[in-house]
């Protein structure tokens, strides 16, 4: 059984997602992102969630948040972790969503937040307790 448990643990796969946005668009990007996450859900991801920074002070030379996205004055940090069964799941989902007409259709002109700036990356779970 341990084994079948690891072999399911393991299995699962988190897109996670450091976002530098202005504070100001904190409420804007929350709108934003409970529609994404209904368009990531629709298309497969078994958890969506989005959290937003509230203690980026950090000692002892560990490398914060703030300074892998470069955060300027007036921003805080969203996180973001998207669930997926597999990885192979996870790449067929990313491809419906991104095709989502929904999803194009609630971007709009101006992004509330820094793309470029954006930190990103794929993971396999190590430890789920």
């Amino acid at each position: 059984m341990a084994g079948a448990a690891l072999l399911n643990e393991m299995s699962k796969y988190v897109d996670v997602y450091l976002l530098p946005i202005p504070e100001e668009n904190v409420a804007a990007y929350k709108k934003l992102a409970s529609k994404a996450g209904k368009v990531f859900i629709k298309h497969g991801a078994l958890r969506y969630r989005e959290y937003v920074a509230s203690d980026l002070n950090v000692e002892g030379g560990i490398l914060p948040f703030t300074k892998s996205v470069k955060l300027k004055p007036g921003e805080t940090i969203v996180y973001a972790s998207v669930e997926f069964r597999s990885e192979a799941q996870r790449n067929k989902a990313m491809k419906a969503i991104f095709r989502d007409k929904e999803l194009e259709d609630m971007m709009g002109d101006k992004p509330v937040f820094d793309y470029k700036r954006m930190v990103y990356g794929g993971f396999k779970i190590l430890v789920d307790l």
